[in-house]
């Protein structure tokens, strides 16, 4: 039987541990490794699955992520069950509230499944940066019957307390949840791990309409899968884990890695950033067999000009997105998003530069995140001194990394002739 699998995206969080970074933008529209955003790595993983029906409910300060969902994932039309669709907060719970929770979410927009009528309901989160066949997954929840599938992969036992924490038999039934407890239990065998939730769910749509309206008439509820439903539906049905780290990606060496990352603090999405600039990273983007689809633009080529000593545009160890200009300046193991300008005699260590970022001659940028189309004025210094830096009003981190906001845009306006 050929299974109707229709999705849903949760990107309507506000991200706070991120911000300054979400200040103006909602978290799964935040720039990653260039030319990308967050929600690029859900959208790509469940397109490349196969799974052609996506609805993304969205919420906070979403323009940014509409503009980016327009650009990059409008599908043609030309088959109704072809599409990727954002859903702002349809405001149909009876007091007419925001999401409350991620069950609440999906209940709010229940009107979307009766009317596709899927065998099974895909749910899962836009704020983590991974690669998932999720296909994989679909399969386990079949070959297992099982009503509620949840994604897993084992966390540091510290972590506990910011992850549902899953306790699991042999056969990858789940026994029990423990929702962001320090003293969730250990992984069998494993003191130092607990296996964690992703946040990914797999669901039979009978059940999942039966547990979604129950919990609707219910008010000791915080509304949310992973702290309410789940652990009441374990009780009674077959609720089973999939282990994320058996999933396999068409075109990767036998043997890879799998790989996730939460990016919720500046530092843990530093860090993620960073790695790509690795000659092997964890995180493979050149795998053709598993593109990694972003919005389309017309942009001109990366450009590096002059050839003189003292003033040579130059990258290393870097990635460089498309229509930059490193004009004489110097770029070291840092990440450049599109449309970046880099003056003559400037200095970019390890930094991370957003679209439209113009940094000025013989400024000195090290350890620092630019935002939207910050302009860096010349001879400026950044990332050499925190409280200089915090002085200036900048955000600064507890290890040094420092965030310059900006995100100034202008919109062009069509004209006509008269």
């Amino acid at each position: 039987m050929q299974l109707r699998v229709l999705s849903f995206v949760l990107a309507g969080g506000k991200g706070t541990r991120l911000y300054p970074l979400t200040k103006e933008r909602a978290k799964p529209a935040v720039p990653f490794g260039g030319q990308y955003r967050i929600i690029d790595f859900v959208l790509s993983n469940l397109i490349n699955s196969g799974i052609y029906s996506v609805y993304v409910l969205i919420q906070f300060k979403s323009q940014s992520l509409l503009q980016h969902l327009r650009d990059g994932w409008e599908f043609s039309g030309l088959l109704k069950n072809h599409f990727v669709i954002p859903v702002p907060a349809q405001m149909r719970s009876p007091g007419e509230t925001w999401y409350k929770g991620t069950a609440d979410a999906i209940f709010q927009n229940i009107n979307l499944i009766e009317q596709s009528d899927p065998h099974l309901v895909a749910v899962f989160g836009a704020d983590h940066i991974y690669r998932m066949n999720i296909r994989a997954m679909l399969e386990f929840h079949e070959q297992k019957r099982a009503q509620a599938t949840v994604a897993a992969i084992p966390v540091a036992k510290e972590l506990a307390v910011e992850f549902g924490v899953i306790e699991t038999a042999p056969d990858g039934r789940i026994l029990g949840f423990h929702e962001k407890n320090p003293n969730a239990p250990t992984m069998p065998g494993n003191p130092d791990m607990v296996l964690a939730s992703m946040g990914n769910y797999i669901f039979s749509t009978a059940p999942l309409m039966r547990y979604l309206h129950e919990d609707a008439k219910m008010k000791d509820t915080a509304h949310d899968f992973g702290r309410n439903i789940l652990p009441r539906w374990v009780e009674r049905g077959d609720v089973y884990a999939y282990d994320f780290q058996t999933n396999r990606i068409a075109g990767d060496p036998i043997g890879a890695p799998v790989y996730w990352r939460d990016v919720g603090t500046i530092d843990a999405y530093y860090d993620a950033t960073m790695d790509l600039r690795n000659v092997t990273p964890a995180l493979n983007l050149y795998n053709r067999r598993w593109p990694l689809r972003t919005a389309g633009y017309d942009d001109p080529p990366v450009k590096f000009t002059f050839d003189e000593e003292g003033r040579r545009g130059s990258a290393i160890d870097s990635i460089v997105s498309s229509g930059s200009i490193l004009s004489g300046g110097q770029v070291r193991n840092s990440v450049l998003g599109r449309g970046v300008k880099v003056h003559t005699g400037a200095q970019v260590d390890d930094c991370i530069v957003f679209d439209g970022c113009d940094i000025g001659r013989r400024s000195k940028l090290k350890r620092v995140i630019l935002d939207k189309n910050v302009v860096v004025a010349e001879d400026a210094v950044i990332g050499y001194d925190p409280e200089e830096d915090l002085r200036r009003g900048y955000h600064v981190t507890e290890s040094g990394i420092v965030v310059v906001e900006g995100f100034r845009s202008k919109v062009d306006l069509a004209s006509i002739d008269l």
